[in-house]
This record gives C-alpha cells, structure tokens and sequence, in this order.
C-alpha cells in the first residue's frame, strides 16, 4: 500500500480532516449574515414528529446542517461508502446529521428497509439528487422511489453566498467563506406520487423535481446576487 493512501484511509487523520472541515463550516455560517425564507412548513412538519424527505443539489450538499433545523428532529442524509463519502458523512455528522452509507455492495432493497425504519422512527431522509458521482444537476429517480415508499412530503432546499470557495470536483463543492452575505431557501415540491406510477410517470416526476431544484437553486444565487450589485461600492 503506498504511503499516500496508507494516510489517507488513517482514521487519525481523517478524525483531523473532519473536524477541521467541520469547524470551518460552523465559522463560515456563524460570522456571515444570512436571509432565510420558506422554511416555515417544513420546520411545523418536524416540530409536528412528521419526517419529511430533504433534497438538494451535491454541489450545495456542505450547507444542509444549515438547511435543515436538527433542534427541531432528526435527520439521516445518506452518503457514499467511498473515502470522500465517507468524509463528507463524518463532518455531516458532526454538524447535527446521522447518516446511512449507500455501497455498490448492498442491494437495494437492504437500503429502501433501512430508509423506510428510519422515517417510520420520526426521522427525515436528505438526499442530494445528483450525488454521489453526477452527472450535475441531472436527478435521479431516488427521491421519487422514496416519497412513493415512505409517503413523506418533499422539500427541495438550497444556500447560496456572496463569496464561495469552489472545489476542483465534479460538481464544483461550494464551501462558503467567512464574513460574507448568503441566503438559504426552502420550497415544498407538491407534486403527487402514485403508489404504483408507471415508468413515464416517474420519469415526468423525476424531471418536474429537477426542474424545482434549479428554479430554487437559480432563485437563491439571483437573491444573494441582487443583494451584492446593491451594496457593491
């Protein structure tokens, strides 16, 4: 095994990684000034013990301790086995959020039974729709599957900030900066899933999903956007 990975898989150093990631997103969110909208109704669903399903783009996926108030309940985000998965899940779970691993070696039917438990417990599931691997932006039909399994309402989340750093990844990770501007949005898609939808129509789903989490995503980077122009000098 070559030293670089022998490092990389060390849980010491990963435990460092984690925490540092974790204490840099916590410093970012704490000392910039953020508008928060439409939250309210997803927030009543959890105060009420109703688990709902949270979903976002990956490329927004590092803000959802954020998106999602853990004071109020539980949430599980699912994230990859593999190392950057891994390490994403840790500084998640660090920011408030329990997570289950999704692995090329579980079937299917082993993580919708353990998704379906956790939700029956109280407990929300976020996803990121295009995540693990992209392409960005292009939806899977999870989300769909798992508001027809667990009859969860869907919410589709987003954050955006006057001044990010953006990652050499598929997706172009957003970190946010420190002392900045930002603001983080929350919108019920009301779309009605069948209990037995035909291909096409979870296809027609799975794009009227896509579609709401670029209208939000766009909407929330145009406000943050339009604050900027205002206040530039």
């Amino acid at each position: 095994m070559s030293l670089r990975k022998k490092i990389a898989d060390s849980p010491r150093v990963n435990r460092a990684v984690e925490a540092l990631l974790a204490s840099y997103v916590r410093f970012a969110y704490r000392t910039s000034r953020w508008d928060r909208r439409g939250f309210e109704e997803m927030d009543a669903c959890v105060v009420a013990g109703e688990p709902v399903i949270f979903v976002l783009w990956h490329q927004r996926l590092i803000m959802a301790p954020y998106l999602f108030d853990t004071s109020l309940g539980r949430i599980c985000a699912l994230t990859s086995s593999a190392r950057a998965g891994r390490l994403a899940g840790q500084i998640l779970v660090r920011l408030g959020f329990e997570t289950i691993p999704m692995s090329s070696h579980k079937r299917h039917v082993a993580l919708s039974r353990e998704v379906l438990r956790r939700t029956k417990e109280g407990c929300s599931i976020g996803i990121a729709a295009d995540g693990p691997r992209g392409p960005a932006r292009i939806s899977s039909d999870v989300p769909i599957v798992w508001a027809r399994m667990t009859g969860c309402r869907v919410f589709t989340v987003a954050f955006s900030e006057k001044r990010v750093i953006k990652l050499p990844t598929w997706d172009k990770q957003m970190l946010p900066m420190p002392f900045s501007r930002g603001t983080l949005m929350c919108q019920e898609w009301v779309n009605t899933v069948p209990r037995k939808p035909t291909a096409q129509q979870v296809e027609d789903l799975r794009k009227s999903l896509e579609k709401s989490l670029d209208k939000i995503t766009d909407t929330a980077d145009s406000i943050t956007e339009e604050y900027a122009m205002k206040n530039r000098p």
